[in-house]
């Protein structure tokens, strides 16, 4: 981990500071995940190789447009990079409403539908955890107009890469159900859903371990397999 004089302004704040602390203390214990990550990421993206292959030619004959989606994210420190996904809206989808996504969303395709509910839109991530953008068990990175809504406390969760999954996706893994009655989804993410998920995610960096990250690895396949 950085130095605290080496931390970007806005995240040396005193509500942080403990958790700063904390994770401190596990210096060890980041190493061993981030070597981890990079091995296991590696392996997989080699023996998926085929089933990348598979879903880039269903998506590809479903509707026009590229095959993967990449968008702006905030990881580790404020560090902005692209995230990799299979895409499972129209092309251009950004441009025809929110950044976050509803219940039935006319923007989804045929395939991303089945994708999504089976979270393989997530596959091309590990380019992500490869590159050293993201960790397999982390906070989901968000897009720069969530993070400016994040709180003093809440940026404590850039003390760490971003994540593929964590406690508070799982059980938040109906999101998009929460947010389709909304009138402004975004407004309603912000003020209602995100704080709620930040619990949890603040509570991963208060009991962090690598043997919660497995934990919670196995608690999402589990949760996928549901």
């Amino acid at each position: 981990m950085r130095n605290w004089n080496n931390l970007p302004s806005q995240m040396k704040n005193e509500p942080m500071k403990a958790y700063y602390d904390y994770l401190k203390k596990k210096q060890i214990s980041l190493l061993f995940k981030f070597a981890f990550d990079r091995c296991l990421a590696a392996i997989l993206l080699i023996l998926l190789a085929p089933l990348f292959l598979y879903i880039a030619y269903k998506i590809s004959k479903d509707s026009p447009g590229g095959i993967f989606f990449r968008q702006l994210r905030i990881t580790q420190y404020g560090r902005e990079f692209k995230i990799y996904k299979f895409r499972t809206m129209i092309a251009n989808a950004e441009s025809l409403g929110s950044q976050v996504t509803v219940d039935n969303d006319k923007r989804i395709t045929a395939i991303g539908e089945k994708l999504r509910k089976t979270r393989l839109d997530e596959l091309p991530q590990l380019i992500n955890v490869l590159k050293g953008e993201m960790s397999f068990v982390g906070t989901r990175p968000e897009v720069p107009k969530y993070i400016a809504a994040y709180t003093a406390e809440m940026m404590a969760t850039l003390l760490l890469p971003a994540g593929i999954t964590s406690e508070a996706s799982i059980e938040y893994k109906d999101e998009d159900k929460l947010l389709s009655n909304a009138k402004d989804p975004d407004k309603e993410y912000i003020e209602k859903v995100l704080p709620e998920k930040m619990k949890w995610n603040l509570e991963s960096i208060r009991k962090y371990s690598f043997s919660r990250d497995l934990l919670t690895m196995i608690k999402t396949v589990l949760a996928v397999i549901k």
